[in-house]
């Protein structure tokens, strides 16, 4: 049977579950969040395979390069990633990693990043359903109105990540 190996980090306002397949990461994720086992059973069905906790170098890696996301030292991950999820679920967490560090979008110009401007329900569906978080920056997701809409960490995590990318001063100003 195929196995993706996980590994659980904790930091100072968030636990996450990280996990990789093949030696490709296939899963940054908040160990909490509300769509924890739809999330998990579709990259468990997407590969035919079981969750085992165990350690390798890709997840110490992505320990690595996420603790220095988040205290302000990295801007890009360097992280060969799996995208387990349908065509179109992976077309927008690609055009998700073309929104720039620092930078925020809406549902709606993801829509048309894509070329399907009526899609926004489903679009905001996908970026709710992405398994490599961070990483694939949904937190870069706004309202068109400019307000914080919803995040699988929690919006106050959201402000904060978003905060974060835009401060000179980033690993001076938060304790993740």
């Amino acid at each position: 049977m195929n196995t993706i190996e996980i590994q659980y980090h904790k930091t100072t306002h968030t636990k996450f579950i990280l996990g990789s397949y093949e030696g490709e990461l296939c899963l940054l994720d908040f160990r909490y969040r509300k769509m924890r086992e739809t999330v998990d059973s579709r990259l468990r069905r997407g590969v035919s395979a079981t969750f085992i906790e165990q350690d390798n170098e890709l997840l110490q890696e992505t320990r690595k390069q996420l603790d220095e996301y988040l205290g302000g030292g990295r801007k890009e991950f360097d992280l060969p990633l799996k995208l387990i999820g349908s065509d179109f679920q992976q077309s927008v967490w690609n055009a998700l990693l073309e929104i720039p560090y620092g930078e925020t979008s809406s549902y709606l110009e993801l829509a048309r990043t894509i070329n399907n401007e009526k899609a926004v329900r489903a679009v905001a569906n996908a970026n709710g359903a992405n398994a490599i978080g961070i990483i694939i920056p949904c937190h870069r997701i706004i309202g068109s109105n400019g307000e914080l809409v919803g995040y699988g960490g929690g919006l106050p995590l959201k402000k904060k990540l978003l905060d974060l990318e835009k401060s000179k001063h980033a690993n001076l100003a938060f304790d993740f």
